[in-house]
């Protein structure tokens, strides 16, 4: 049977420690070990052999250190004794230091003077570009937005203003006379453009032609009517197509051109005539035009009749006013109103804040 105090030693042993442990540092310090070098050691003085080559560069580069020290001594001593002594004293006096400038030294031209490049950071609205310098500062004194958008629509009227005087004189050499289409250009396209501006119907292209000019047997020309469908205008005998399924005005125009030669090459295939297909123009709805009447057309006969009656007008309404009978308007008014005098127009007046006056 185990002590008492072994019982309390294996307890302790059991029983974590709450007490963090404190770490001991040592009272001496590490001294500096060199690294490992792979170079070889450099001796002194006493162990370098006499007459090697090391003791020789040596004593070469002690001499030319001590010719040039000496030559710089000598021409220090040339330059202070060419120096004027009444501006030694002067210079002094006025608290300068340095040299005199000797002959030859002097700076007349700018070319002379080596002055810094300046070091000048390109702003934001620079956008890198070195030669325009920095932005300027801003003090609060610039124009509104609103100012600035008169100011650009302004710019932008000039702009067309020049382009009138100076670019639309010069497209009179781009003129070219009209020639009428041929039977070997029967297709008229027709594009919209907006002078530039975006805009969903620019792609657009429409493309009109006749079928009479395709010089087609009226077989194959009855066929392509039917396949035309409602784009066949009876009244014109012009088939219209439009395309504006894609992006650009180039794939809408190749599309329809497509469209075309499948409508020709069906309406040449004999296979299927159609013959047994009726017309169908419903879709197309004439518009009522009214013509001017003939009788209201101005005839010389015409003319002469409408100048004879108002001759007798005339001659009728100055034989009503010799016998009084002809009314007029103006007397009519005068002598039926009430006479009436115009009274004047009554004035209130008052004191200060409504104040009635004594």
């Amino acid at each position: 049977m185990a002590s008492i105090s072994r019982r309390l030693f294996f307890h302790t042993r059991r029983c974590p420690s709450r007490v963090a442990a404190q770490r001991i540092t040592p009272k001496y310090t590490t001294q500096w070990l060199r690294p490992l070098s792979s170079t070889a050691p450099l001796r002194t003085a006493e162990d370098t052999p006499e007459g090697s080559a090391a003791t020789d560069q040596a004593q070469n580069e002690e001499e030319t250190s001590a010719s040039i020290t000496t030559a710089e001594l000598a021409k220090l001593v040339s330059d202070l004794k060419a120096l004027d002594p009444d501006l030694v004293q002067d210079a002094l006096r006025k608290g300068k230091t340095g040299m005199q400038l000797g002959a030859g030294m002097e700076l007349d031209e700018d070319e002379d003077f080596e002055l810094p490049p300046e070091q000048g950071k390109p702003g934001f609205w620079a956008e890198g570009e070195e030669s325009m310098g920095p932005d300027e500062d801003y003090y609060g004194d610039d124009l509104t937005s609103l100012g600035h958008g008169e100011l650009e629509q302004h710019r932008e009227l000039r702009e067309y203003a020049r382009l009138i005087a100076w670019e639309l004189p010069l497209l009179s050499q781009l003129a070219r006379p009209f020639e009428p289409p041929t039977s070997a250009t029967p297709f008229r396209f027709r594009y919209t453009s907006y002078l530039g501006e975006s805009h969903p119907s620019t792609n657009k292209v429409v493309v009109e032609f006749s079928a009479s000019d395709l010089s087609l047997s009226p077989t194959q020309l009855s066929k392509l009517i039917k396949l035309a469908g409602p784009r066949y205008n009876p009244e014109t005998s012009i088939i219209k197509m439009s395309c504006e399924s894609f992006d650009t005005q180039a794939q809408n125009k190749r599309f329809l051109g497509e469209t075309i030669s499948k409508l020709l090459a069906e309406a040449k295939d004999g296979a299927d005539t159609f013959e047994d297909v009726p017309f169908d123009f419903r879709h197309h709805k004439p518009k009522k035009r009214y013509e001017f009447p003939k009788e209201w057309i101005l005839t010389e006969e015409r003319k002469g009749y409408l100048e004879e009656r108002k001759k007798q007008t005339l001659k009728l309404d100055d034989q009503k006013m010799s016998n009084g009978l002809l009314v007029d308007g103006k007397k009519v008014i005068e002598t039926s109103l009430p006479f009436t005098t115009p009274e004047p127009e009554p004035v209130m007046a008052g004191g200060p804040r409504g104040k009635q006056l004594r």
